[in-house]
């Protein structure tokens, strides 16, 4: 046989082996909840970002003058810390003390996704730690998860609360506060995944071959973990940011100094019925980042395990 038929033939061989599989990246962007909630996200995080540079001003700047303007009013803003006024457009209008709307909730943008993203964070690695070990090490699952269940049992409302009371309300207590109710609820998911992988065949091989325990874990364990627990990621961050709003709203939450939407829809629900578009605007925001934040979980949902999406139909 020729060399000339040998490399003739290898591409053929070549197209009639088996296909790659594509990777789970493609297949998440093949879901259509999965592009539009994505691509909702990187533009909040776009407007966030760019705060500075969206045609806005300083989201603490006031003029009495200009208070209580409608949406798209073009007029005069002379803030207390300028010499002379400007003109611009109100894209969102202004509040009852006379400050950008606009500014205000891109501004505002970005406390929102910080505290969603960070409570998401901070809460699926303690509760994977603890679920983890709960899981794995049967003596002390039981004292352990029933602190859990204590803590699942008193309301994050209220722990936030108690807490805000206790210390300077600032963002760091409040993603604090928000982030311990969550942990519980992650640490079951967890433990419950590694009780039932670990009575899987090939873990009880690995561990008749005398397989150390972080081997276990990261080798075998955890990575039949990370599914569920970046579609509950998902749902922690939609959760912190309506909680964070609600806190702010209640008054409970950031100093009102501070731009969220929170804040600007609690400031602006005395005039509503004069002026709703101080909590009509900040609201859509809120609604459609929680939308959006949402839409990824379910499509990260569908795409991780088919089967639940086929149960659905």
């Amino acid at each position: 046989m020729s060399t000339d038929f040998l490399s003739s033939s290898l591409p053929a061989l070549r197209a009639s082996g088996p296909a790659r599989r594509p990777s789970l990246w493609r297949l998440a962007l093949c879901n259509t909840s999965v592009r539009l909630g994505l691509g909702a996200l990187i533009l909040l995080a776009l407007l966030a970002a760019g705060a500075p540079w969206l045609y806005t001003i300083d989201p603490t700047s006031m003029d009495p003058a200009a208070a209580n303007l409608a949406p798209l009013t073009h007029g005069e803003f002379l803030s207390l810390s300028a010499a002379e006024p400007i003109q611009r457009w109100f894209l969102f209008g202004t509040d009852s003390l006379g400050r950008d709307v606009w500014s205000r909730v891109l501004y505002g943008t970005r406390v929102s996704l910080a505290v969603g993203g960070a409570v998401a964070v901070l809460s699926l690695c303690l509760g994977l730690a603890i679920g983890a070990f709960c899981g794995y090490f049967r003596r002390v699952d039981g004292l352990v998860m029933r602190v859990m269940d204590g803590m699942m049992a008193i309301p994050g409302t209220l722990f936030a609360i108690v807490l805000v009371a206790l210390w300077r309300p600032s963002l760091m207590t409040v993603i604090f506060a928000i982030t311990v109710p969550e942990i519980p609820r992650v640490a079951r998911l967890v433990r419950s995944v590694v009780l039932t992988v670990r009575e899987e065949p090939y873990v009880e091989a690995a561990i008749a071959l005398d397989s150390t325990v972080p081997a276990l874990m990261f080798r075998h364990i955890l990575p039949n973990a990370i599914g569920p627990l970046i579609v509950q990621g998902t749902y922690v961050c939609a959760a912190a940011m309506l909680v964070e709003a609600g806190m702010s709203f209640l008054g409970i939450g950031l100093p009102p100094e501070i731009p969220t939407w929170g804040n600007i829809m609690a400031e602006g629900r005395s005039q509503f019925n004069s002026y709703p578009h101080t909590v009509l605007l900040p609201g859509l925001f809120l609604a459609a980042s929680v939308l959006a934040v949402n839409m990824l979980g379910d499509g990260l949902r569908d795409t991780l395990d088919p089967k639940f999406s086929k149960r659905g139909r």
